[in-house]
Order: structure tokens, then sequence, then C-alpha cells
């Protein structure tokens, strides 16, 4: 990265700067010798709200239980404990399940990887209870979906997407989601990696360089060290990196290949480098991640720089609520209610616009294309008899605006 470029972090608040601390020290008794001042007026409250929002409290708890009490608040730390036993039951009950859904699908001839959960916790971190997941991730050939579908109706699983526009899955939507009102637990089937029209391997060449988890006795396969962290970086990218928690990955696996780097290879191809830049600059400079000379490259463009001070402008956006800042109580409800409305739709397009940043120019093309299609959110805003769907495209955009004063 170009030495004298940093990304601009002056609006970021004292609660998330000491967030970004705890989690980027490898040494906690340096974070209390050295810099005890960031310890002083905290908003505790907040600061649990931003742990919870960005799912690093496990790893904030794991740092924090080891220095001197007097600096936090007792109920705080009481706090992220309860919350680290309740997300360590949640890890055991994934992977538990994650097992069971493994020797389902094998045993029936259809080979699955688990994107995210509890394999890339054991994997990255050594612990699952150390990161959270709300969900099972899994890719499947597309071939095998309708029997996977199948598979998982028959074990209790219950499909929650409910009625698509215009057969708008078949071109537009990557996963489907499911949810075992029994086990509380929700799965994720996925037939690819990304949304189209983005490119990626095959299911075959991401099977060819597969690993075996072994947090489990029956086997369990996942993504190679390469395709885990294309995946995830993509995968954050399209998110706005809403969590740390994508980062905090990011720096796990970097940091293991800066360690063995004869073994590790990360970059192969890959269409758009402007987006592992974006997420080697967020790494290197929220959480001092070590970049090698070869992946050192990719930070140094116009385009990775941008994303990435885009990416914390938003973040910080959802870390200070920016809806809290407005000074509303001389204003009446219809007025405070105007305001609320103006930033969603603010937010909105800030949001579209940095999607149309992050893409090439051909998939700008379908992203128009797809902003002016109807979706299954027109549909439970208002109603309408299949005969008369195609006057979702007229209503699309009034139905869009309905909805963001909804969220008044």
């Amino acid at each position: 990265m170009d030495k004298n470029y940093s990304l601009d972090l002056d609006l970021i608040n004292r609660e998330l700067s000491l967030i970004l601390e705890i989690l980027k020290t490898e040494n906690e008794d340096s974070l209390l010798l050295n810099r005890k001042e960031l310890f002083i007026d905290i908003d505790w409250g907040q600061f649990l709200q931003l742990a919870m929002h960005h799912r690093v409290y496990p790893l904030i708890y794991s740092k924090l239980k080891k220095i001197n009490r007097d600096l936090i608040p007792s109920h705080v730390l009481q706090i992220l404990y309860r919350e680290y036993k309740k997300n360590t039951y949640k890890m055991l009950l994934l992977s538990s399940e994650m097992e069971q859904v493994s020797k389902l699908f094998i045993e029936n001839q259809i080979r699955l990887l688990f994107l995210k959960g509890p394999v890339i916790a054991a994997d990255l971190f050594g612990d699952i209870s150390l990161r959270t997941s709300k969900d099972l991730d899994i890719l499947i050939p597309i071939s095998n979906l309708e029997r996977a579908e199948e598979l998982l109706l028959n074990a209790g699983y219950e499909r929650e997407e409910g009625e698509t526009v215009l057969n708008i899955r078949k071109w537009r939507d990557h996963h489907v989601s499911y949810f075992h009102p029994e086990k509380k637990i929700q799965l994720e089937l996925h037939w690819r990696l990304q949304p189209f029209p983005s490119k990626e391997p095959r299911f075959n060449e991401l099977w060819e360089r597969k690993r075996i988890s072994m947090l489990t006795s029956y086997p369990v396969y996942f993504l190679g060290k390469s395709d885990l962290f294309l995946y995830l970086v993509s995968h954050g990218a399209r998110h706005v990196w809403l969590r740390l928690r994508w980062l905090v990955d990011i720096d796990m696996i970097l940091r293991q290949c800066i360690k063995d780097e004869k073994k590790c290879t990360l970059m192969k191809k890959h269409q758009n480098h402007y987006i592992v830049g974006q997420a080697l600059i967020l790494t290197s400079q929220l959480l001092n991640t070590p970049i090698d000379k070869e992946l050192k490259k990719l930070t140094i463009g116009k385009r990775s720089k941008k994303l990435a001070q885009m990416a914390i402008f938003y973040i910080n956006e959802e870390f200070t609520n920016s809806n809290n800042r407005i000074p509303t109580e001389s204003l009446d409800i219809n007025q405070t209610s105007n305001i609320h409305l103006i930033n969603n739709i603010k937010k909105s397009i800030f949001v579209n616009y940095y999607f149309y940043s992050l893409q090439t120019s051909s998939q700008n093309a379908f992203f128009i294309f797809r902003l002016f299609y109807p979706s299954s959110a027109d549909l439970k805003t208002l109603i309408l008899p299949k005969p008369l769907h195609f006057l979702y495209f007229p209503l699309r955009p009034f139905l869009w605006v309905w909805r963001m004063t909804l969220k008044r």
C-alpha cells in the first residue's frame, strides 16, 4: 500500500475506536499499559451495542477478560460473558447439525461444501466459540437443487421464501433459505457463491480444492484456502463490510498465510482485483493486518482506495446511527418522520452507488436492469393477481418510495 495513503477515519467514534484497538491487539498487557486513555469517557451501552452488531463480542470478551477489571464496568463483562456462552452453545448446535446435513446429503449422492459457520471458526480461530454464525451456508451443484430441497423438507426444514415475481429466482437469486422450527436453525442452500452475473469457479473446481474439517467425526467439506479467501472478500464487499466480523476473518487468513507462506496461495484467477485491494486496505488500516509484497500491489489502485473509503463511510453511518444524532426534540412528529425518510432514501442511494462502483461494466448493465425489475419485496408491498404481475414494472418506483416511508 502507498506509504502516504491512509483512510479518513476521523469520524469514527470512541466506542468503535476502542473495539478496533481491542480486536487488533495481540498483547492485552500492552493495551492496558500504553492505551489506558482509550477507556476514558466510553459510552458502554453503545460499546456493547456495536460489539453485538458487528458480531465480534466473543473475541472482545476473550481479550477483555484478561486485562485490568478496573478499566471496564463489571456489568459490561457480565453481559459479554453471557453472550459468549450463548454463542458457544449455538455453535455447538450448528456443528452437530452441520454433521447431520453432511451425512444426509452425501448418503444421497449430493456433494456439498460448507461456506461459513463452525468449519471456518475452527479453521481460522482454532475455537468455534470465538466466531459467531447465524446459520449454515452450503453450496451444491445446481443440478441437485430439487433433490436437496426434498431432503431438507423431509428432514423437517421449511422453506422461508414465499412466492416470487415473474420467475425471478431463476436468474436473480443464488440461494434459498430454510428454517427448522424445532431446532431453530436456519440453513441457506446455495447453487452459486455470489449473485449472477459475477464470474466464479465451477463447483467441480471448488470440489477439487476442498478441505475436510477435523471438527466432526463424519466428513464435512469446506472451501480451499484460496477459494475461501476470495469468497469472503466478495461476500464482505457485496455487503459493504457491514460486519467487522468479515474483516476479522480476512485478517486471520492473511496472518495464517504470512506464517505458512510456502503452503498458502491466496490469489488464483479473480475477475475483480480491486475488490481484493479494498479488503486489504480496510484490514491493514483498521486491524493492522500484515500484507505481503505480492498482495500489496493490489492496494495501490485508485478504485480500491475509493471503495475502501466508501465502505468506511457506510460502516461509520451504521455505527453511529446518524438518525440518532438529529436534534429532533423541537420538531413535531411529521418533521421528524420526514427527516428519517430523507435519511433512508439517502442511504439507499449511497448503497446503490457503491454497488455500481463495485462492479464491472457488464455487471453494471445487469445491475441497472435489475433495479427496475420487480422483486419479492414489491409483491409483499402490494399483492396483485398473477395475470397482473406485469404492472409491477411501472409501479416499482412508487412501491420503493412507499417502503422507505414505512421505515420512518
